[in-house]
């Protein structure tokens, strides 16, 4: 686990990379086959930015097809969804539940941040158990931006605070690590109103340490053409969590 100093300053740049989630214009779902894209009112998918005609898009060939050129090919990304970058968009292969969208980005925008946080609490370091469920439980998690999905529970997190026992369901993976949607007492007043993620660290086979002092805004915080997931029930915390990103100093 990077130092908290190293971690905030990797989020901060991440954020703020071509692509972060700080010059996303666009996001528009395809359908099936080629179809015209660009700025002008006469393409089939109308963007808000770039050229007026940027070509044909085919999201069952991964290909962007210029005027009067040939086909130019997405490219495999680290992130799963492939990408192409024109003079000044960069284009992404997006799919949500098995619907294919187009994300645009626009390389010409700022791409300046600042995050604040909450002082630093070690108290709020849990080492908590970490729980295999015998059998995945498919559960319905409701999305901002999107329609419910459905997702594969495989492991729940235990720990006590301020005499409250909690259950964290791990709702999503990033990296190979676990991530809580969690909303608490701070959500809407000190922090974005949605919910916060959180990333479970140095896990074992039955312990795995949470520290809230990470705790982070999701994309939707910075742009309406994010789909993330809400907290389900029990995710929802009684209490206070005056820990990690917040919305003002």
């Amino acid at each position: 686990m990077l130092p908290l100093t190293e971690h905030r300053a990797a989020r901060l740049e991440a954020l703020q990379a071509e692509d972060g989630w700080l010059n996303l214009t666009d996001r528009v779902e395809l359908n099936p086959g080629p179809q015209s894209v660009g700025q002008a009112p006469d393409n089939q998918i109308q963007l808000s930015t770039g050229p007026a005609h940027l070509g044909l898009i085919d999201p069952t060939t991964e290909t962007l097809t210029p005027p009067n050129e040939a086909p130019i090919l997405f490219l495999p990304t680290t992130s799963g969804f492939p990408q192409l970058r024109t003079e000044t968009l960069l284009l992404e292969l997006h799919t949500a539940d098995g619907t294919p969208a187009l994300r645009v980005r626009d390389l010409t925008l700022p791409r300046q941040a600042q995050l604040h946080y909450f002082p630093t609490h070690p108290s709020l370091i849990i080492r908590a158990r970490w729980q295999t469920l015998p059998t995945p439980i498919q559960q319905s998690i409701d999305q901002k931006g999107g329609a419910p999905t459905t997702v594969s529970l495989t492991h729940t997190a235990h720990f006590t605070y301020q005499n409250h026992a909690i259950t964290l369901l791990a709702t999503h993976w990033k990296d190979g690590k676990p991530m809580f949607v969690i909303r608490d007492q701070t959500s809407g007043v000190e922090t974005y109103p949605a919910s916060r993620f959180l990333i479970g660290e140095d896990a074992t086979d039955t312990e795995i340490t949470l520290d809230f002092n990470r705790a982070f805004t999701p994309p939707c915080g910075f742009t309406d053409f994010a789909i993330c997931p809400l907290p389900p029930r029990k995710n929802i915390l009684p209490f206070r969590v005056e820990a990690g990103e917040r919305l003002t100093p």
